[in-house]
């Protein structure tokens, strides 16, 4: 039998309540299944928690504010992790989200006809 582990959902869910505005403006794009595949919000991923995860093609779409900019390491540390385990990982400043979001959604849908083929 397999080992079953519990995920945190108490810190995904505060996670999720706490989202930056970048973060609410993306999800109004990627849920629903606006670009035809099922995205979730601040899902633990290993040892992270994604802000949003497509687990049909194990895509990852991280946000990033200024806490990245002084945490670099980690979040090299931390997309290394995921690409060793099967995961694509696109990056995106939050500036870009809230500047040119049609932009970053154009990305988000190229990347996800790359991963279907």
């Amino acid at each position: 039998m397999p080992d079953w582990k519990p995920r945190n959902t108490r810190r995904a869910r505060g996670l999720r309540n706490a989202a930056t505005p970048a973060e609410r403006s993306l999800w109004e794009r990627l849920s629903r299944s606006q670009l035809g595949v099922k995205f979730s919000r601040q899902m633990p991923v290993g040892p992270w928690f994604a802000d949003f995860l497509c687990r049909e093609h194990r895509l990852v779409i991280e946000l990033d504010g200024f806490s990245h900019d002084v945490q670099s390491g980690r979040d090299e540390a931390r997309d290394r992790w995921m690409n060793e385990h099967g995961y694509r990982v696109l990056r995106f400043a939050n500036r870009d989200v809230m500047e040119n979001v049609e932009g970053v959604v154009l990305m988000i849908a190229e990347a996800i006809e790359e991963l279907r083929h």
